[in-house]
């Protein structure tokens, strides 16, 4: 299934990650917000949690279809993402994102925080309450 990414953290433009995965592999790049999730600081880079009413910022990205396949190996090995793994700090799940530009909902790759680390964060966690990671260098 090839659908595009949703970014919120070190990937966004300024990011950490974002010229390094990102940059030659994309179509487009636009602003949106994932709805029913909240934003976790975490140790240089934010986790998104599911939570009803909240809404997370970042970037639908919609990689080139040469790209593709590269790039989501990519992105699961940065996110230290395997299918299944109980050790994962990341599960990499569809969901709808909202484009800001018109509204429009596009089912994309969304990663986030894996069930136990999603608890840790609920019960002592530092929540970012505009659900907007600023990109830190």
């Amino acid at each position: 299934m090839s659908l595009p990414f949703f970014v919120y953290g070190t990937l966004r433009p300024g990011g950490t990650n974002h010229d390094r995965f990102l940059r030659g592999r994309t179509l487009r790049e636009e602003p949106g917000r994932l709805t029913g999730a909240v934003l976790y600081e975490g140790p240089g880079y934010p986790y998104a949690v599911e939570e009803a009413g909240g809404a997370v910022g970042g970037e639908l990205v919609t990689a080139r279809p040469e790209a593709y396949a590269d790039l989501l190996a990519a992105l699961d090995r940065l996110e230290e993402y395997v299918p299944g793994d109980p050790r994962n700090l990341y599960e990499r799940v569809a969901r709808d994102v909202v484009r800001d530009a018109d509204g429009t909902a596009v089912r994309a790759w969304v990663y986030l925080a894996a069930p136990a680390v999603a608890a840790r964060l609920r019960a002592r966690g530092v929540r970012i309450e505009d659900g907007v990671w600023r990109v830190r260098r």
